[in-house]
């Protein structure tokens, strides 16, 4: 029966060719315009580590002295060294790593200097994000307290120093130091960098990876937010009065999580009594998406063009209405025949259905086509996260099941209209 109805949708689409574009036409511009935005929106609101994001914490805490304490505002995203120092100290969570952006200047064999991005952290951090390795592996937590001169490099940096081939073991030189290089990241592609969202929050990984302390030790060049008070001569002394570090820790489970809630809040308590400052403190401990959605990720310009371009599909959808509307009522001939041979209400319903299925996947394919080429418009927009805009599989299938569910939706009133042709009337008219 089905077959019947979709040789008789398409009979009569073809029949009137110039209502027919009208109608696919109509659905295709919605479909583009709204999937070309909820890509963006997709893309920029996605979990970037599913398997753990809800296992991974951001750790802050007010540790400001009393005259720069503010009741009611938010904890500072970043910590004091001293700080990071006593909870890696304490190690209550099941892994931990304190973290800080930088940047490097390489000296290559041959060739001109590279200046590179690099992170400096702890041994945690591979394990805690899923870091791959292609060669080698992370350093360990001695190399972490032996201030180890070693490094992890990003595949792309090896390509360009080594040729791709297995460089673990080989010295990496910076400036008039060497760093054993004793790990090779295979593909690696966090976005948004969520651990990190100061400096930049879509980008490709870092080039060098090395241990905090070893990094502190060797001078190497920091960035990223600094946040101090006081009169400070080293920003990254050990007992500096400055915010700058980033600091995660990893708890499988809420129970875990609660523990460490009351873990951090004793720390700040012990602070208060030691008389480090007077002020009640705060603590907060986020997840990825919490920390995500705290830092905007998703611009709100973005969120403000998808609902323009659902606004738009809906005019769409009255327009395929109106028409699909008075293309069943010119057909009332038709369907009176239909109905006075025998056909039942539901069967003229569903023919009309049918047929405006038949326009909404016709629609949904041109639809596909207009949302590649507003991608590839977004793409070519001078934004930190245009390069990474693409039309996954799901959304793929959204496209068609969003065409095919907008094309029924917008059939069913002008279906039954259609079946409320009397027979005996429109029999008389003809």
């Amino acid at each position: 029966m089905f077959a019947y109805y979709l040789d008789l949708a398409l009979r009569s689409l073809k029949r009137n060719k110039a209502l027919t574009t009208l109608m696919v036409l109509a659905i295709a511009l919605g479909i583009g315009t709204s999937m070309t935005t909820l890509t963006v929106l997709h893309v920029l609101s996605g979990d970037p580590i599913p398997q753990k994001s809800a296992q991974l914490f951001r750790v802050r805490m007010d540790v400001f002295p009393d005259d720069r304490f503010e009741t009611g505002e938010e904890a500072p995203e970043n910590l004091s060294r001293h700080d990071t120092d006593a909870l890696l100290r304490d190690g209550r969570a099941d892994r931990q790593a304190v973290m800080s952006a930088g940047s490097m200047v390489v000296t290559p064999a041959q060739g001109e200097l590279l200046a590179v991005e690099a992170r400096y952290t702890t041994a945690d951090f591979f394990p805690m994000f899923d870091v791959p390795l292609r060669y080698g592996s992370a350093w360990s937590r001695a190399d972490d307290a032996a201030h180890a001169h070693v490094a992890v490099i990003s595949d792309s940096l090896n390509q360009q120093l080594f040729g791709g081939k297995n460089s673990v073991g080989q010295t990496l030189r910076v400036g008039n130091q060497g760093l054993r290089i004793v790990g090779v990241l295979g593909d690696w592609d966090m976005n948004p960098r969520f651990y990190d969202l100061s400096n930049s929050q879509f980008g490709d990984s870092e080039q060098v990876f090395v241990p905090m302390d070893t990094a502190l030790d060797l001078k190497l060049a920091t960035s990223g937010s600094m946040n101090c008070w006081g009169n400070v001569q080293d920003n990254h002394a050990a007992d500096a009065p400055c915010l700058w570090l980033q600091y995660w820790v990893e708890l499988d489970s809420p129970t875990k999580a609660a523990v460490y809630r009351q873990y951090l809040q004793n720390y700040i308590a012990i602070q208060h009594q030691s008389g480090r400052f007077k002020h009640s403190g705060n603590v907060a401990l986020q997840d990825v998406m919490q920390w995500l959605d705290h830092n905007g990720v998703v611009p709100s310009d973005v969120r403000l063009q998808m609902w323009l371009a659902l606004s738009f599909l809906g005019i769409c959808l009255l327009n395929t209405v109106g028409l699909l509307l008075a293309k069943f009522l010119r057909r009332s001939g038709e369907l009176g025949v239909r109905r006075a041979l025998g056909a039942s209400r539901s069967a003229i319903f569903l023919q009309c259905l049918v047929e405006a299925a038949v326009v909404g996947l016709a629609g949904g394919v041109l639809g596909l086509a207009l949302a590649s080429l507003g991608l590839v418009l977004v793409r070519a927009q001078p934004t930190d996260y245009a390069a990474y805009i693409h039309m996954d599989l799901r959304m793929l299938l959204s496209t068609f099941a969003l065409s095919l569910l907008v094309s029924v939706l917008a059939g069913v009133l002008p279906a039954w209209r259609a079946t409320q042709v009397a027979p005996a009337i429109a029999l008389k008219l003809n």
